[in-house]
């Protein structure tokens, strides 16, 4: 195991034969302190379990061109790294979740469930999860396809008939099963889904624990509980001016993403990734202050003292020059009639003195 590692040791060496569950952070990064305990909790847990997955952290401002390589734009970013493909963890940032998450992603991309017991177990431990019924066909080659990707959020199974529960019907086989909340829907195999009424081809539906993500994204703060739509491509997003409260509602503001008459923000040009840059920074210093005022004063007080210090002395020597040149001009350039009133004064004292040199000499005389 390796739980702190130095990308161009092991990891590089290891990484396509073996599982990595790796955190990209920042020093200066307040939501990466956050999760430093967390994040070694993980660690702990995984190898107590006797568990193949490695787990690392990895300073993304130190090894920049490896936090490029995976496309890391934020911090903290976790991804599991699996051959040559990287899954990127979005969910809550607790152990728990953290931990499920990798074992999940680690494991089969589709689980077999042999035996009708085993199937109600799977039930019980999970609140929604999809499975494959029959067996080989263009439809299960196409459903390993989607697990592959969609693996991060749900798991995936396949089962043969006699495995299913004695209240699920099938209409034809192969066929695919979504269970949720102890029911069951089935795939129409037209690309719409169950129900037809949201194309869910295009959109992936999930939840998220929290808005520390979002806030960081959009650069602003969502209110709890909010829907917003987001393109994961390109760091675009979509926000309902109101609060949703139907379900036609939902849909529609679905569809208008769709047909692009909502308005898309955000994106990840190359004003909005310097923006993003100083929204994170200011939320670190933010937080520094909030948690620690007085180690914040020290941390950012200090450099701003020493940059004012030098700022005046700087100020201060350039006004100083001034002045000595400006007295050396006005030196240099005295008017005319000062030069005369100067040159009158030292005639009238040699007059003076040779006035006194003549009575001296009369007043000799008279002796």
């Amino acid at each position: 195991k390796c739980y702190c590692f130095c990308p161009q040791f092991r990891f590089k060496e290891k990484r396509m034969d073996e599982v990595w569950l790796v955190e990209f952070y920042a020093p200066w990064c307040g939501y990466c302190k956050k999760l430093e305990p967390v994040w070694y909790e993980v660690g702990a847990e995984l190898k107590s379990s006797g568990s193949l997955i490695n787990v690392g952290k990895m300073d993304a401002t130190a090894f920049s061109s490896v936090a490029s390589e995976f496309g890391v734009r934020g911090y903290p970013t976790i991804k599991l790294l699996k051959g040559d493909l990287a899954y990127n963890y979005k969910g809550p940032r607790t152990k728990e979740d953290i931990i499920e998450f990798a074992n999940r992603v680690a494991g089969p991309v589709v689980r077999a469930l042999p035996s009708r017991q085993m199937f109600e177990g799977v039930l019980n431990r999970h609140s929604v999860l999809f499975v494959y019924i029959g067996g080989d066909s263009p439809l299960k080659e196409k459903y390993i396809e989607v697990a592959s990707e969609m693996i991060v959020y749900t798991y995936f199974f396949s089962a043969l008939e006699d495995a299913l529960p004695t209240n699920v019907t099938l209409q034809e086989l192969p066929s695919v099963a979504v269970f949720k909340d102890r029911t069951y829907f089935l795939y129409d195999g037209d690309g719409k889904g169950v129900s037809g009424s949201v194309p869910d081809r295009d959109f992936q539906f999930g939840h998220m624990d929290g808005n520390d993500y979002i806030n960081s994204l959009i650069m602003g703060e969502v209110p709890v509980p909010s829907i917003i739509v987001l393109n994961t491509s390109n760091d675009q997003y979509f926000l309902l001016g109101e609060p949703v409260k139907t379900l036609d509602q939902l849909v529609q503001f679905i569809h208008s993403v769709l047909d692009g008459s909502a308005q898309a923000q955000g994106g990840d040009g190359i004003f909005q990734r310097i923006k993003r840059v100083a929204f994170d920074a200011r939320s670190t210093v933010m937080s520094v202050f909030r948690s620690s005022p007085l180690l914040g004063c020290f941390l950012f007080g200090l450099p701003l003292g020493v940059i004012s210090l030098m700022c005046y002395g700087i100020c201060t020597a350039e006004s100083d020059d001034g002045t000595e040149e400006l007295d050396l001009l006005k030196r240099e350039a005295l008017p005319e009639e000062d030069e005369y009133e100067d040159r009158r004064r030292e005639g009238e004292e040699e007059e003076e003195e040779e006035r006194q040199e003549e009575k001296s000499a009369a007043d000799k005389k008279v002796d």
